[in-house]
């Protein structure tokens, strides 16, 4: 019978900081939203206040601006998106570690006492929570109280060579190029659907413009589309869908390739090597986004 491994198998300070990354990116995405789309209204509220005698609407649109505002001062302090990243840091060096730990690969080796390498896990654990203390009041409490080693970890541990082989192929190698291959055609798609957004947004200005320039009497909203064009270009900036897309896109062919220039694993000293070669390829791609974001 197959061993199938899920995030539910491995240590619970994955599972933690895994879920303090997604709540703390939604906040950070929804920050941004928020602050666009308030941004849009407000000056299609001044837009209507142009001219009127009654302050509501100018009102309104201040209202609006000191949102903005406030969302803007929040996302500055609050920096939901150093969580998010720190997060994604420790959840992907977490599962980098398990992977080694479970494959019996480099630095953790076969050796008389599984204690020793139980002990050894553990230690790098409390170095990587260690590295990332920001992260200290956002990881939840219940996974973390979990055994940092669960009973499938050890369960593949003990697994002969080829059985662990196998496994890590289909359910590390294959999972993750599914995976990135997936998340690079979303993205791809969804640049492509912002971009021409902006671009549709720009022509409707341009075209209130001209109108304008033969019927001044007119008052067209070409602020308000500009600010929503704008508006577009920020969000797909910070979506970096484009990047993404390539990134992603990248690291697939690049498991793939890992995956199939070894067929046949002789000996522990050859898979702790091929091992090695395709975790270092999992977090490469990770490492660079977070220098990238740092920029």
């Amino acid at each position: 019978m197959a061993i199938n491994i899920n995030d539910n198998d491995l240590p619970g300070l994955y599972q933690s900081a895994n879920q303090s990354s997604i709540i703390e990116q939604k906040k950070y995405f929804n920050g941004i939203a928020w602050y666009l789309i308030l941004l849009i209204v407000a000056a299609l509220f001044a837009f209507f206040s142009d001219g009127e005698p009654e302050p509501i609407l100018k009102i309104i649109a201040t209202i609006l601006f000191l949102a903005t505002l406030s969302i803007m001062i929040w996302l500055r302090v609050s920096r939901p998106d150093d969580i998010w990243y720190n997060g994604r840091a420790v959840a992907e060096s977490v599962k980098t570690r398990s992977w080694r730990w479970m494959m019996r690969a480099e630095p953790y080796i076969d050796c008389e006492k599984l204690e020793i390498m139980r002990k050894h896990f553990v230690n790098d654990l409390k170095t990587i929570l260690k590295q990332n203390e920001s992260l200290i009041g956002k990881l939840g409490t219940d996974a973390s109280i979990e055994d940092p080693i669960t009973e499938k970890m050890i369960e593949v541990r003990k697994l002969d060579l080829q059985e662990r082989f196998n496994l890590y192929r289909r359910e590390r190698i294959t999972n993750q190029a599914l995976w990135y291959t997936k998340k690079s055609k979303f993205n791809k798609k969804r640049a492509g659907f912002w971009f021409w957004t902006t671009v549709n947004l720009h022509a409707i200005a341009i075209i209130l413009l001209l109108i304008n320039i033969y019927q001044a009497d007119i008052k067209l909203p070409v602020e308000v589309i500009a600010v929503a064009a704008s508006s577009v270009l920020t969000w797909l900036q910070a979506k970096k869908h484009n990047e993404l897309s390539s990134s992603y896109s990248l690291t697939a062919h690049e498991i793939i390739l890992i995956k199939s220039e070894t067929t046949i694993i002789e000996n522990e000293e050859e898979f702790s090597e091929y091992i090695m070669n395709c975790e270092n390829a999992f977090s490469r791609e990770h490492t660079q986004w977070f220098a990238r974001k740092n920029e």
